[in-house]
C-alpha cells in the first residue's frame, strides 16, 4: 500500500492535534529561570525559559499578563500552561496561563558569585587596564568565522581604517567547548608579538548563550594577556564577567571595532586642519619677521646717515676749532716775537749807534769807564758802520 504524501502544513496540523490532546501537555506546571525576554509593543510576552541543560520557548498573550508581573532576566518563574505548536513555521512552545516570580535564577545567582570573587581580587581594578593604542597595525579578532559578528568588525575597520591587519582566530562562542577555545586563542595571540589589540566578540544572546564570557577560566586569561583586549559580546545591555575584566567594554561587536581603529577621515580632516593652521602660523611669522627686518632696516638706515652726518658736522667743527686756535696761536705768538724782538732792538748796542752813539774799545775790550783809559792808549772808535783807530791825547772829565 502505497501512503499518500502529506503537506507541511497537513503534517503540523496533526502533530498540534496530538500536542493539544495529550492530557499532560495540555495542563503543564513548569519551573525555569526566564531568559530572552522580549516584550512586544502588542503587550504579548515572549522568552524563554531554560536549566542548566534545557530551554523552552513561551509565550504569555497579552491578556493573560498579570498587571503587577515585573519579569527580568535570570528570574526563576513558575508557571501554567499548555504545549502547542505554531504551525506557520513547525516550532512547538509553551503557551503561558499564569505566572508567578520566585527569585532570581541560578545563572544570574552565579555570575553575581564570580563577579564578586574576581573583583575583590582586584581583576576589575583599574589600574591593570592597558592602554589601547590609539593607532594599531594589527588587531586580532577572536570570534565565530560565520557570526555576525565579525562581519560588522571587518565592516566598520574597513570603512573607518583600511590600512590595520585584521587576523582572526576562530572560536566557538557558545556551548561546552566555547571557554577552552577562547582561552586558547588568546593564549595563541599573545604569543603573536605583531598583534596591538584584541577584539573578543560575539553576537548577542540570552545569558545562557553568552555564558562561556563568564566563565572565570575566560576572565582569568583575560585579565593575564599581555595584549590589551576590547570584549565585544552582545548587545548594549547585555554585560558578561569579561567586560569587566577585559581593558575596556564596548557595547556590541560593531562599537568595539569603532573603537579599536582611528577613523581615516577624521584623520585625514585632522591634518587638512593642522596644516591649515600650520601655514596659517608660517605665513604669519614670515609677515612679522618681514615687517621686523624691514622696521630695523629702516631704522639702521635713519641712524646711520644721521650719526655719519653729525659725526661729519663734529668733525668740521672740531678742524675749524683747531684751525682758529692755531691761528690764534699763531698771530699771539708772533705778536710776543715782534714785540720782544722790538724791546731787542732797541736795547742793541747798533740800534743804539744807529742814533748816532758810538762804542770804544781797549784792547778788543769795551770800556765803560773813562777811568780804565790813560794818555797815549790806542783804542777802537766804534760807529754804526765803521771803525776808527785813535790815540788818547788828552783827558777831560765834563761835570
Amino acid at each position: 500500500m502505497k501512503l499518500k504524501a502529506l503537506s507541511i502544513s497537513e503534517v503540523n496540523a496533526y502533530i498540534k492535534r496530538i500536542l493539544t490532546n495529550d492530557p499532560i501537555l495540555y495542563n503543564l506546571k513548569v519551573k525555569g529561570e526566564v531568559s530572552n525576554l522580549k516584550i512586544h509593543t502588542s503587550g504579548h510576552v515572549y522568552m524563554s525559559l531554560k536549566d542548566n541543560k534545557s530551554k523552552i520557548n513561551c509565550v504569555i498573550f497579552k491578556n493573560n499578563v498579570p498587571e503587577d508581573l515585573n519579569l527580568k532576566e535570570g528570574l526563576e518563574v513558575r508557571v501554567s500552561g499548555y504545549i502547542s505548536l505554531y504551525e506557520k513555521d513547525g516550532s512547538y512552545q509553551l503557551y503561558i496561563n499564569s505566572i508567578e516570580v520566585e527569585g532570581v535564577g541560578n545563572l544570574h545567582v552565579e555570575f553575581a558569585k564570580l563577579k564578586e570573587k574576581l573583583q575583590n581580587e582586584g581583576l576589575f581594578d583599574q589600574e591593570y587596564k592597558k592602554k589601547i593604542p590609539s593607532m594599531p597595525k594589527n588587531i586580532g579578532v577572536i570570534t565565530s568565522l560565520t557570526g555576525a559578528a565579525l562581519r560588522d568588525i571587518i565592516n566598520v575597520i574597513s570603512r573607518r581604517y583600511p590600512k590595520v591587519n585584521v587576523k582572526v582566530y576562530s572560536v566557538l562562542v557558545q556551548g561546552d567547548r566555547s571557554a577552552d577555545d577562547i582561552v586558547y586563542a588568546i593564549d595563541f595571540l599573545n604569543k603573536r608579538e605583531f598583534i596591538d589589540v584584541i577584539i573578543l566578540a560575539r553576537g548577542g544572546g540570552s545569558i545562557e548563550e553568552l555564558w562561556s564570557f563568564n566563565e572565570e577560566k575566560v576572565a582569568r586569561s583575560i585579565f593575564a594577556s599581555q595584549i590589551p583586549i576590547i570584549s565585544a559580546v552582545g548587545h548594549e545591555t547585555d554585560f558578561t564577567i569579561a567586560d569587566f575584566v577585559s581593558d575596556l567594554r564596548a557595547p556590541t561587536p560593531s562599537a568595539g571595532a569603532e573603537i579599536s581603529v582611528p577613523s581615516y577621515i577624521d584623520i585625514r580632516d585632522k591634518l587638512d586642519i593642522s596644516k591649515d593652521r600650520m601655514n596659517k602660523v608660517f605665513e604669519n611669522k614670515v609677515y612679522s619677521y618681514k615687517k621686523d627686518l624691514d622696521s630695523t632696516k629702516k631704522d639702521m638706515d635713519i641712524d646711520y646717515k644721521e650719526i655719519i652726518k653729525d659725526k661729519l658736522i663734529c668733525t668740521d667743527n672740531c678742524l675749524k676749532n683747531i684751525e682758529n686756535a692755531i691761528n690764534k696761536k699763531l698771530i699771539l705768538t708772533r705778536n710776543e716775537l715782534e714785540y720782544i724782538g722790538q724791546n731787542l732792538n732797541n736795547l742793541s748796542p747798533l740800534s743804539v749807534m744807529s742814533r748816532g752813539y758810538t762804542l770804544v774799545e781797549k784792547d778788543d775790550v769795551l770800556v765803560k769807564d773813562p777811568k780804565d783809559l790813560s794818555l797815549g792808549d790806542n783804542i777802537n772808535v766804534l760807529f754804526e758802520k765803521a771803525c776808527v783807530n785813535c790815540k788818547i791825547q788828552n783827558i777831560k772829565e765834563v761835570d
